[in-house]
């Protein structure tokens, strides 16, 4: 029994690329250190005492910098290749966290987080690109989801490290995020010299410019649906830390402890997961199904009785939406595309999160000020639901077309 279970393990893990395990190291480390994002708004609210709404602001300009961020990035990434835009995102956002810790007031504060996001998030379509050039067709879901294992023990680490830290002094977390950043870029350096990496920036003929995102339909009607998704689950880590705190009254530490929760259940359990549903079900049926346990999770927060049972359960059922829809995304965006318009739609992919990291926080700071977190989360699980039912028109659409495609004329 124990040797089935270690050799499903394996065969999760095996077949992937050297350089995909070089590349989610370095996000290992990368977001080891993430601690300002989940713990801003709490920080913004109890130690610089901004109200609720200028709360939301500043969340939302972490946004509409990656918005920015993630435009250029994609745009620089398929001229000038992945790795060298990687480095200097890494270092210039690690420099940029050290200096947003001492900016105080609302304004610098403001225009601080903006910047940093900006230089921040101009790393993501390059590492995606460079994870989808390092993987093959078979795969490439198990190589993002290595990558989001990466990314959620990073979390798991940094979300307990963080609530250790935000209940002995906030300025901590920015010091370990900012390092963290320059350890991941000095790793990505020595780990993959910049001269082992095979170029796939080539002339592009008319055929390959006509390839683009934006004539793609069914793409932007993916790219709309994925938004009203992150839209919703940016409230996990944005609103809900707030709603624990200051309605179910629970410490930094245990809402630490939940924030870890999620990524140790991704750890031990994505990678297993997708290795086992991969190709039973058309991935856009999964991305569906993830999204409407997230919307049953937050309606559940008007619903259950405040404890700690309670806060855990819905973490575990957030974290299993999460697993089941996200690797699946990826993975049909990168379906799409060629090496020559990879960055592009990672781009768009990253700034359909990104415009959502600026319209969630805004727009429930706005619906907790006027209308309370009960409003917040029934409104999110409509919203949830809404997406999950475009999510299965989409494939049902995209079926139909693919069957008159192979039909003889």
């Amino acid at each position: 029994m124990l040797t089935s279970f270690f050799q499903l393990y394996k065969q999760a893990y095996s077949g992937l690329s050297r350089n995909s395990w070089y590349l989610s190291i370095v996000m290992l480390i990368n977001r080891s250190g993430t601690m300002v994002v989940p713990f801003m708004s709490i920080y913004c609210i109890q130690k610089l005492h901004f109200d609720i709404k200028q709360a939301g602001i500043i969340m939302a300009l972490f946004g509409a910098g990656s918005v920015t961020g993630a435009f250029f990035g994609g745009k620089l990434s398929d001229k000038f290749g992945f790795y060298d835009l990687q480095v200097s995102a890494l270092l210039s956002g690690g420099l940029l966290f050290l200096i947003l810790g001492y900016q105080h007031t609302f304004i610098p504060l403001c225009i601080g987080t903006f910047i940093l996001s900006v230089c921040n998030d101009s790393f993501r379509p390059a590492n995606s690109a460079a994870i989808a050039h390092y993987s093959s067709h078979e795969n490439k879901t198990r190589s993002y989801s290595l990558n989001r294992l990466a990314v959620n023990l990073g979390w798991a680490v940094g979300g307990a490290m963080g609530g250790f830290l935000a209940a002995i002094n906030y300025h901590l977390l920015f010091w370990v995020d900012g390092c963290t950043n320059i350890a991941a870029a000095l790793l990505l350096l020595k780990l993959m010299p910049r001269a082992n990496v095979i170029k796939t920036i080539k002339k592009r003929d008319k055929t390959i410019i006509a390839a683009s995102p934006y004539h793609d339909k069914i793409y932007l009607i993916f790219l709309l649906l994925a938004m009203l998704f992150a839209m919703c689950f940016f409230q996990f880590f944005i609103m809900q830390p707030v709603f624990y705190k200051i309605q179910w009254h629970f410490n930094e530490r245990f809402i630490g402890f939940l924030l870890a929760l999620n990524g140790i259940l991704i750890v031990l359990i994505e990678m297993v997961l997708i290795h086992n549903i991969e190709g039973k079900r058309n991935g856009l049926i999964f991305i569906s199904t993830g999204i409407f346990m997230l919307g049953v999770s937050f309606m559940l927060l008007n619903i259950v009785r405040p404890s700690a049972i309670s806060a855990i359960f819905i973490v575990v059922l957030i974290t299993f939406s999460e697993m089941v829809s996200m690797p699946f995304m990826n993975a049909f965006w990168i379906s799409r595309t060629t090496d020559y318009n990879r960055g592009e739609y990672a781009a768009l992919y990253t700034m359909s999160w990104s415009a959502a990291q600026v319209i969630g926080p805004f727009a429930g700071g706005q619906v907790i000020f006027y209308g309370g977190f009960r409003m917040l989360w029934w409104l999110l699980g409509a919203v949830s639901m809404l997406a999950s039912l475009g999510y299965i028109i989409l494939y049902r659409v995209n079926f139909h077309r693919k069957q008159k495609s192979v039909i003889p004329s």
